[in-house]
Formats: structure tokens, C-alpha cells, sequence
């Protein structure tokens, strides 16, 4: 008799839901595949708060987007627009399906982070930007370089970064403000507000 197959887990979705907002209780779909570490609700659910003053009409960027889970809650809670970067295809592919089962106005590029924010940014600039990469790459101080290098934040964006609890703390350029820095199982959450740097 042939054997039954087990389910391959590495390529069996999850799902995670959106906490609040227009697509309240709405589940969102992510691979299980290394790496990709969606925000958990109790996280997510302290950051919105953090942003609910500035969140609405907001332009948003979603770094290292994987599930998009911040991204599409940003819109559930009245951002304008999410810009999502993410180069893992099975991510892309799921961010994809996520994006026309909500009808989303998010914007998906396939592309490697660094790379996208190593250009000049000739386009609006962001007002609210997300930092949530893969703890072991060491991503988040050079992504908060080039996004202040290269003009990609409004005046006075808003910018969450996550890092192991085992980080103290982020090498962010000098304008920025550190306003709520918190820490929740193992990961560091932290906001930061940026100050137009004086001529």
C-alpha cells in the first residue's frame, strides 16, 4: 500500500488577523517559509496606538514587507496609500492574493530593500515607514540610513524599527527622536520621530 504524504509545512500558509479598522477581524495569509516573522496582534495593537493621531491620510512604506500585515493594517486604519518591498517570490505571491481578496490600495515591489532605498527618492516622500526585517541580517541601522540619506521621509515621519530584545539599542541618524521603546517577548520595538535636520 503507498504511504500517506505529510503536509509540507514549509509550504502550508498561516493566517493572522487585522486587529481593527475598516477590515477588522479580516484574515491575512503568509508562507511559512525562514525568516518571515509576521507582528504579533499585542505588538501591533500598542503601535497603532502609538500612531492612531497620524495614521489617517497617511503615505506609507512597508520596508521588509513579508505578510504585509502591517502594511494592510496601516489601511484598515485610514492610510492612504502602503508601498510593500519584499524580494521573497512566495511572499510576493501571497502579498499579491491579500492585496485583491481586501481590494487594498497597496502598491507590491518586487525588489531587494537596500537596493530600492539606495536611490534618490524623486516621488513623494513617506510619513510613516516600517523596519520589521529578519533579525539575523543586521538590516535595520543601514535601512535607517539610506531612507534619510536618500530623501524618502517627509519632514516629520514616523518610523518603527524591530530588533531582538538582545539589542539595547538602534544606530538611527542624529534627527531622529526616540519616542516609545518597548520590549515584548523577544523582540525591541521602537519609534522614532524624525526633525528636518537645519541647513
Amino acid at each position: 500500500m503507498p504511504t500517506k504524504q505529510k503536509p509540507n509545512r514549509q509550504v502550508a500558509g498561516q493566517s493572522v488577523k487585522i486587529i481593527a479598522g475598516l477590515w477588522r477581524s479580516r484574515k491575512v495569509n503568509f508562507p511559512a517559509i525562514p525568516g518571515l516573522r509576521p507582528t504579533g496582534a499585542r505588538i501591533r495593537e500598542t503601535l497603532f496606538n502609538w500612531l492612531a493621531p497620524d495614521i489617517k491620510g497617511a503615505n506609507c512604506l512597508d520596508v521588509y514587507a513579508g505578510s504585509g500585515i502591517l502594511s494592510l493594517e496601516s489601511l484598515s486604519r485610514g492610510a492612504t496609500t502602503c508601498t510593500a518591498l519584499e524580494s521573497e517570490r512566495v511572499a510576493l505571491d501571497t502579498l499579491q492574493e491579500n492585496r485583491a481578496k481586501l481590494q487594498a490600495n497597496l502598491t507590491i515591489v518586487a525588489v531587494n530593500s537596500i537596493d530600492f532605498l539606495a536611490k534618490k527618492n524623486t516621488a513623494q516622500p513617506f510619513d510613516v515607514v516600517f523596519i520589521d526585517p529578519p533579525f539575523n541580517q543586521n538590516l535595520q541601522a543601514r535601512t535607517c540610513e539610506l531612507l534619510e540619506a536618500n530623501h524618502w521621509l517627509s519632514s516629520t515621519a514616523l518610523v518603527y524599527c524591530e530588533l531582538s530584545s538582545k539589542e539595547a539599542h538602534l544606530s538611527a541618524p542624529p534627527n531622529w527622536v526616540l519616542k516609545k521603546n518597548k520590549v515584548a517577548g523577544n523582540v525591541r520595538f521602537m519609534l522614532y520621530s524624525r526633525i528636518e535636520p537645519a541647513n
